[in-house]
């Protein structure tokens, strides 16, 4: 093994990924797979999740296995942790993927949107993480931490929400809590780390981003020219989940082409 595949390597890690059936989790999925970890892919959609694990087992590296959970409840949470449990006995990541949004204008937006969101974004994210942190100790180590990786969104540290309200206070809500459980597993030998992706295909962003046109569209107001490629979530999952990224906990990583940074003001130029 070269260096840099030693650095970046997952070979033989054991991971687990929710809403992994489309989009970045599905990005996410397909990096740890050609690193070659073994993934559990988990969404509400479990015949979606089998037909993905057969697809990303075709590219070779490490094996992926598809089944249905559901995080928007507590009895879900629970049955997806039994579930995860009767497949490994110990888990080296864990990437919180799975989310929903809802886009309403400020007049008309419905009390029961943020019960809806806040449930999968934030309260499922939590209580996932805690039932399965007992699989995550038993992995961890000083050379080689457990890594959980949760899904932001530039929308968490931009003030913007584009009538997604509760979809932006969930994000940021989920930045403030990676950032607390950082805090807390790093004397347990678990990195908590999060993305904060800008725009990417996926089912979520699909009424913006489904057409080439309508992505360059998008692209276009991104300061580096595009949206999001899977290789981006790829490469950045490798990164935090491998030897490379081993001591990087609390981070908010955005991937959004410089979005972050956009701000549009001048003080003393034209």
């Amino acid at each position: 093994m070269t260096y840099l595949q030693d650095l970046f390597s997952v070979e033989g890690k054991t991971a687990l990924v929710t809403g992994a059936a489309t989009g970045i989790g599905r990005m996410a999925a397909t990096g740890l797979i050609r690193g070659g970890a073994n993934v559990l892919i988990a969404s509400r959609k479990g015949a979606d999740c089998a037909r993905v694990a057969d697809e990303l087992n075709e590219l070779g590296g490490g094996r992926a296995e598809g089944f249905s959970g559901d995080v928007s409840t507590q009895e879900g949470v629970e049955a997806l942790a039994a579930e995860v449990a009767k497949r490994t006995d110990r888990l080296n990541i864990l990437i919180n993927n799975a989310g929903v949004s809802w886009g309403a204008d400020f007049e008309s937006f419905p009390y029961s949107a943020w019960a809806k969101v806040l449930n999968v974004n934030v309260t499922g994210l939590f209580h996932l993480t805690r039932e399965l942190t007992p699989l995550l100790l038993k992995a961890a180590s000083d050379a080689d931490p457990s890594r959980i990786i949760n899904l932001g969104s530039v929308m968490g540290t931009q003030p913007m929400a584009d009538g997604a309200y509760s979809y932006t206070a969930s994000k940021a809500a989920v930045h403030h809590l990676t950032r607390t459980l950082a805090n807390e597993f790093a004397e347990k030998r678990i990195t908590v780390n999060a993305f904060a992706p800008g725009p990417f295909q996926s089912r979520m962003t699909a009424f913006a981003t489904a057409s080439e046109e309508q992505a360059e569209t998008v692209g276009n107001r991104v300061p580096i020219g595009r949206i999001g490629a899977p290789d981006d979530i790829a490469g950045a999952t490798l990164y935090l989940c491998s030897r490379a990224g081993s001591y990087v906990t609390g981070a908010i990583l955005p991937l959004d082409g410089g979005q972050s940074v956009q701000h549009g003001m001048s003080l003393f130029k034209e």
